[in-house]
């Protein structure tokens, strides 16, 4: 299937089961893009007449939220409602971080039902209606239990997103154990999913070739995530305005090509700002050793915990979003970037291409000398590409169009 392509009428589920497991996991996180794709579906579920139901698997066993319970808990991960005092029970989970285990007491104080792990086929039975689709976007808790319940207790089907493969085809840049534990995970996809949802026709053709390895793939939908950028706040104190601003932003990680950066910007002698924006990652321990190195008072600015607003600020004031990836699913960065009207010089990866096609200015991410160029002549104005062209020139894809595509079969 293709999101592109014709598709049939819409015929609805008598119900629909979203797991939020990863937004409860990362409670307290600044929220990555597989976290605010989890959070678009509850926005938008908790909007569809469908009747939804919501299942977290928390330190203690499963909890199934109605409808009012996962509005509930929208608003706490919107903080339009904070979280409350964590539970009696929360003291058998010391071990997991404050902010998770105040999400799991409230997600407990909320549930419709809750049971142990081995009692999750009665529980979906005796909730669900017969035939509720069960939709996972968050890769968490794509687990064999989960699957054989949802069928075996509501006689329900299962739709999963697969975001990327990078954990298989580039291993080096994981955690220790990475790509064995997603492999495992993505064979259990294969095995129980009745439609898989990627998020560009290149993920999905990179997870089927994996697949295919294991037999026959599920039916698949590719359908691009909806891009939405918040209204731009106050730029932090750390941003100097009168000076020349680059942004680099997610997940301080091996893959995103911050050791580039910080090589090109050891090359130059007048350097503009370069604001490294994001949390750290892992694997990276040489990256954060010269981070740590820095001048506070130099022209590279680690602003880790900004709000989306302030993000949206520096981005609407730099000469350009930087994004020497190494390996993409979707791109997320560089969407939000043009969808500003902001210059993107980025990897050419597919991913990326197939998004924003020749928005931005392409360079290999090995060229150091190239990438050195480039941001010099962006920030002397030699190769100033105006926000108006990038906006005009640009139309982000829409959570409403991803939406359209993807509930015609789930």
């Amino acid at each position: 299937m293709d999101a592109g392509r014709a598709q049939p009428e819409r015929i609805d589920p008598p119900a629909r089961l979203l797991d939020i497991t990863r937004l409860i996991r990362r409670a307290g996180r600044a929220p990555t893009g597989v976290d605010r794709v989890e959070k678009a579906y509850l926005d938008h579920l908790l909007t569809d007449p469908v009747p939804l139901f919501a299942l977290a698997r928390t330190s203690l066993g499963y909890a199934l939220l109605d409808r009012d319970g996962a509005a509930a808990m929208a608003a706490r991960f919107d903080g339009t409602v904070s979280w409350g005092a964590p539970d009696r029970l929360s003291r058998l989970s010391r071990g997991r971080p404050l902010p998770v285990r105040r999400a799991e007491s409230d997600l407990r104080r909320l549930a419709l039902a809750r049971c142990l792990p081995q009692r999750l086929p009665a529980m979906l039975a005796r909730h669900l209606p017969r035939g509720t689709a069960y939709l996972n976007v968050g890769h968490s808790n794509l687990t064999d239990r989960v699957f054989w319940a949802v069928r075996h207790g509501a006689d329900g089907r299962v739709a999963v997103m697969i975001h990327d493969v990078i954990p298989l085809e580039f291993p080096h840049y994981q955690r220790p154990g990475m790509a064995d534990r997603f492999r495992a995970m993505l064979k259990r996809v294969r095995d129980g999913a009745d439609i898989v949802i990627y998020n560009t026709r290149d993920t999905q053709t990179r997870a089927e070739a994996q697949m295919r390895q294991w037999g026959p793939v599920p039916p698949g939908i590719a359908a691009h995530l909806g891009v939405t950028v918040p209204t731009a706040g106050t730029l932090p104190d750390a941003v100097d305005p009168a000076r020349p601003w680059f942004v680099i932003l997610g997940t301080i990680e091996p893959r995103k090509g911050h050791d580039l950066l910080l090589d090109v910007w050891g090359d130059m002698t007048d350097p503009p700002q370069l604001l490294i924006c994001g949390a750290r990652g892992w694997n990276n321990d040489a990256v954060f050793d010269r981070l740590d190195r820095l001048d506070r008072n130099g022209p590279i600015r680690e602003l880790p915990g900004l709000s989306d607003r302030q993000v949206a600020a520096i981005l609407q004031g730099a000469r350009a979003l930087l994004f020497p990836s190494r390996a993409e699913g979707f791109g997320l960065p560089p969407a939000e970037a043009a969808a500003l009207g902001v210059p993107v010089v980025s990897s050419d990866l597919p991913a990326v291409r197939e998004v924003l096609g020749e928005i931005p200015v392409y360079l290999p991410e090995t060229d150091r000398y190239l990438w050195k160029n480039t941001i010099e002549s962006l920030s002397k104005g030699r190769k100033r590409v105006e926000p108006a062209t990038v906006a005009k020139n640009f139309v982000p894809p829409t959570w409403a169009e991803h939406f359209k595509s993807v509930l015609r079969f789930t």
